[in-house]
């Protein structure tokens, strides 16, 4: 049985290999190369949490993620700690323990990549970060990939931690990025916007939000905290990253529910579906749309495949 650790993660899955790995997982997920279940959440004290991602993927074998969450640590590492356990399709032997973190802090800013290159305008060129977390710097990382961004800002609760992160992604990949006081300046001219806080309340507001911008909602992945303003589901093209899990975990599909503003009918197809070309992804320059990400074990277990090879 391998053990792959942290370090071992960071060296061999980069940003690049981990875009295309997650685009065919989702289509995958869409059409019927892979099972999983609704992800298992125990909350814990002081708004940690437990959770279980089992699943299964065509020609990756089957698995589960087992993570906490403790939004604490991100200031010491990840907030999502953990291992994702992977066992042989042919004989159902354990085969692999791999850290969690790591492959879950690439894998996210990946699968947003994956979406912003099938749903944002193609001329997209302002790249704006609402969080400073380590997601802020992997969806730089990632989103380069897809669109040559000229510019990238950067807004959060704490004005130097936005400073040092817009320093960071500044140096790292040779990209302007500024570090702005309010979401309003932060937004301000984006044509994609990446929420990737760990907000409980939204920080992104519907009027906030120009005609063509295209919307990740990352941050929050279960039912409760939101990121984003539920007036954005029904204005926007909604889509998610897997359909059952937003219409049960989606807390921003919930809380727009839950207004009475939006109902089932206001969810587009997957984005796998979109990747495959089965549906449309933007419909005109001027659609506002949403990628509303939750995180999808079959995301987990292509990675795994890949690092346990």
């Amino acid at each position: 049985m391998r053990l792959i650790d942290a370090e071992e993660v960071a060296r061999r899955l980069d940003h690049r290999t981990g875009i295309e790995l997650v685009r065919k997982a989702m289509i995958a997920l869409s059409t019927g190369g892979s099972k999983q279940l609704l992800r298992g959440i125990i909350d814990l004290d002081e708004g940690n949490a437990f959770g279980v991602m089992p699943g299964a993927l065509t020609g990756a074998g089957f698995g589960a993620k087992i993570v906490s969450v403790f939004p604490a640590m991100a200031a010491h590492g990840h907030s999502h700690q953990g291992v994702i356990v992977t066992f042989d399709p042919e004989t159902g032997a354990p085969a692999a323990v791999i850290e969690a973190g790591e492959v879950t802090a690439i894998r996210t800013g990946c699968a947003t990549a994956v979406a912003t290159d099938a749903l944002a305008r193609p001329d997209a060129a302002h790249l704006a970060l609402l969080g400073t977390g380590d997601q802020a710097w992997h969806h730089a990382a990632a989103l380069r990939h897809v669109r040559p961004f000229a510019a990238i800002t950067v807004w959060g609760r704490n004005a130097a931690k936005a400073q040092a992160m817009a320093e960071r992604i500044e140096h790292d990949f040779g990209i302007a990025t500024s570090a702005k006081m309010t979401v309003s300046e932060a937004v301000d001219g984006a044509d994609v916007i990446c929420a990737v806080s760990a907000a409980a309340e939204p920080i992104l507001l519907s009027e906030q939000v120009a005609d063509g911008v295209h919307v990740n909602a990352v941050g929050s992945s279960r039912a409760g905290p939101a990121e984003i303003d539920p007036a954005l589901v029904p204005r926007s093209r909604f889509i998610p990253d897997h359909r059952v899990g937003v219409l049960a975990q989606g807390a921003e599909y919930l809380r727009a529910v839950e207004l009475g503003i939006a109902s089932e009918a206001d969810v587009g197809p997957e984005i796998g579906r979109i990747l495959a070309g089965l549906d449309e992804g933007r419909q005109s320059p001027g659609e506002v749309t949403v990628y509303k990400s939750l995180g999808s074990i079959v995301q987990d277990l292509a990675c795994a495949a890949f690092l346990a090879t």
